[in-house]
């Protein structure tokens, strides 16, 4: 027996409209949603048009609400958010608009104060130590070993001064 009940297409339309209007949605997640409802073929398809067209599916401003969620919640690094945008089989012309939503400047002074405040919550016996850890931290938080090396270096220096 289904947990899913049958819909049809004007059902599932509605389905998925409010599904849309709660959150934005990629065209991958969509879809299978629409394939939990044992929606299949050119009814999807239809679905995902018309859904497009009434604008309650636009996969550049769901790219453009990732990377800001991301960035400003998490604190995610550009390649983490590239990654995870890649994963939902975003194009990359979206990625692209969506990732001009991080400014330059933004990026790397969110970098320093996220580094700071871990190597203040986790104490090192040293200053090698400490800076590993901060070069793991910031990896596993998908920033580029380049953009953390410097900031990584100065911090580990204020700690450990010679």
């Amino acid at each position: 027996m289904s947990i899913y009940k049958y819909y049809s297409k004007d059902d599932a339309l509605e389905v998925l409209k409010k599904y849309c209007v709660y959150q934005d949605r990629c065209h991958s997640e969509v879809r299978t949603r629409l394939l939990k409802l044992k929606i299949y073929g050119d009814d999807l398809e239809d679905i995902i048009v018309e859904l497009i067209q009434d604008d309650y599916l636009n996969e550049e401003r769901f790219a453009r609400s990732y990377v800001r969620g991301k960035y400003r919640m998490k604190s995610w690094g550009r390649y983490k958010i590239e990654r995870g945008l890649k994963e939902k089989k975003v194009s990359e012309y979206c990625i692209r608009k969506g990732m001009t939503e991080i400014l330059e400047e933004e990026y790397l002074e969110n970098l320093e104060r996220m580094l700071l405040k871990r190597a203040n919550i986790r104490p090192s016996t040293n200053e090698r130590l400490l800076n590993i850890e901060l070069m793991k931290f910031a990896q596993s938080k998908g920033y580029k070993y380049d953009e953390a090396k410097d900031i990584v270096g100065e911090i580990t220096r204020e700690k450990y001064p010679k």
